[in-house]
């Protein structure tokens, strides 16, 4: 069975950092895109963050560029999202995908997690 499953989520004060892991089981990461997504309530799904299958190439959303950095974990079959510098309106549930193209738009990816709450509050 196909499966991502993401972790790391939480709540931090602002200026703080996380760090997501999206996890693959049932298939190889690494012959895949994968992009953070991000879903805030009452908000339309938006791109975060996409890395290409190689790892040298990656994508970012205007509201997180130089703060936020994806990277892959080679044989762990992991995908990470390093998040610094955390806003309020950085808080969302926080999804990871696996798709062919590492542009960051949702309709390019074809498997899904079921999401990480990221809670950023003082």
């Amino acid at each position: 069975q196909l499966q991502l499953v993401e972790s790391g989520g939480g709540t931090v004060h602002p200026g703080g950092s996380l760090r997501l892991s999206c996890s693959a089981s049932g298939f190889t990461l690494d012959t895949y895109a994968v992009g953070w997504f991000r879903q805030a309530p009452g908000r339309e799904r938006e791109g975060v963050a996409c890395i290409n299958t190689r790892g040298d190439s990656s994508m970012y959303g205007d509201s997180v560029k130089g703060r936020f950095t994806v990277s892959r974990g080679g044989a762990t079959n992991t995908v990470y999202l390093q998040m610094n510098s955390l806003k309020p309106e950085d808080t969302a549930i926080y999804y990871c995908a696996a798709g062919g193209s590492f542009f960051c738009y949702e309709d390019l990816y074809t498997y899904w997690g079921q999401g990480t709450q990221v809670t950023v509050s003082s």
